[in-house]
């Protein structure tokens, strides 16, 4: 490991930023490095210019990759480097607003119980049943399940906060049913090494094989389960600051985009959105 790349981690790691965005940071800042086959030290901003067209025009890279990789070279010319720099000169991608593929209940049991692998299989019930992100389910311990409150604890999730999600008691009885077999003594869903949790790479395979099996032509990822969670919820008729909190959202914006996927949602005071049926039904009235 070069000096470099040891002091980023480090400033990182005193920021407290997750192992997961350090990795992330970490991998992009090689990638830029590699292209030039130089140290970032001795790269400046026209290299930073350069290597943004590289993304989008030779590996099209995705807007999650390429403001992922702006993030991190901002991270380590300001801090890291300590550049003087204007460091506004780094743009991010405009992001793309896309609705969440949402699959019907019938069609999450299906894809769920064509998951052999009884761990998997729970894990993913646990995703769908809590509304979980896939690192959130598979970093669970069997000390966060609460089974007297019927509440399950979330242990810095997404931004490094904690929250409680309700425990139903079907997921409840899955869960026993599973400890009953497995008794794993630490991490709910063990990974290999035991003393390791599920990777979240090996869970979103299960789910992927899982799709194919049952023959849902869908887009399915583990985040598809807690998408589908969020809007079989509101169509339900639970209201949106109450699935905001279930889900650890921030904003309200961001759980609001379920408005636009949930079947009840699509209604105006009861009425169908299809206006030209109402028209007919009035000159039937007439």
């Amino acid at each position: 490991m070069t000096p470099l790349r040891l002091r980023m981690i480090e400033d990182l790691k005193i920021r407290n930023y997750s192992p997961r965005t350090i990795e992330a940071y970490i991998q992009q800042v090689a990638a830029f490095a590699k292209f030039f086959h130089k140290s970032p030290e001795f790269l400046e901003p026209p290299h930073i210019r350069q290597y943004q067209v590289h993304l989008i025009e030779e590996r099209h890279a995705s807007w999650a990759i390429f403001n992922q990789t702006v993030c991190a070279l901002r991270f380590l010319y300001r801090t890291t480097l300590q550049k003087d720099w204007d460091i506004k000169h780094l743009p991010f991608a405009k992001k793309p607003k896309k609705l969440p593929v949402i699959l019907s209940v019938q069609e999450v049991g299906g894809v769920i119980a064509g998951v052999e692998n009884l761990k998997y299989r729970t894990a993913h019930e646990t995703m769908y049943g809590a509304g979980l992100r896939v690192s959130e389910s598979v970093n669970l311990k069997i000390t966060d399940i609460d089974s007297q409150r019927m509440m399950l604890r979330i242990e810095q999730g997404k931004g490094l906060k904690d929250r409680y999600v309700p425990l139903s008691p079907t997921l409840l009885g899955k869960l026993r049913e599973y400890w009953k077999i497995y008794r794993p003594p630490l991490w709910l869903f063990p990974g290999q090494p035991i003393d390791k949790p599920m990777s979240v790479t090996n869970a979103q395979k299960a789910i992927a094989l899982a799709r194919k099996k049952v023959g849902i032509l869908k887009p399915v990822t583990c985040h598809t389960l807690r998408h589908c969670f969020a809007t079989h919820l509101l169509e339900a008729g639970v209201n949106l600051r109450t699935i905001q909190l279930l889900l650890g959202h921030r904003s309200l914006n961001t759980t609001a985009i379920y408005l636009h996927v949930a079947t009840q949602a699509l209604q105006l005071n009861g009425l169908s959105t299809d206006l030209l049926q109402v028209i007919e039904k009035s000159r039937q009235d007439r």
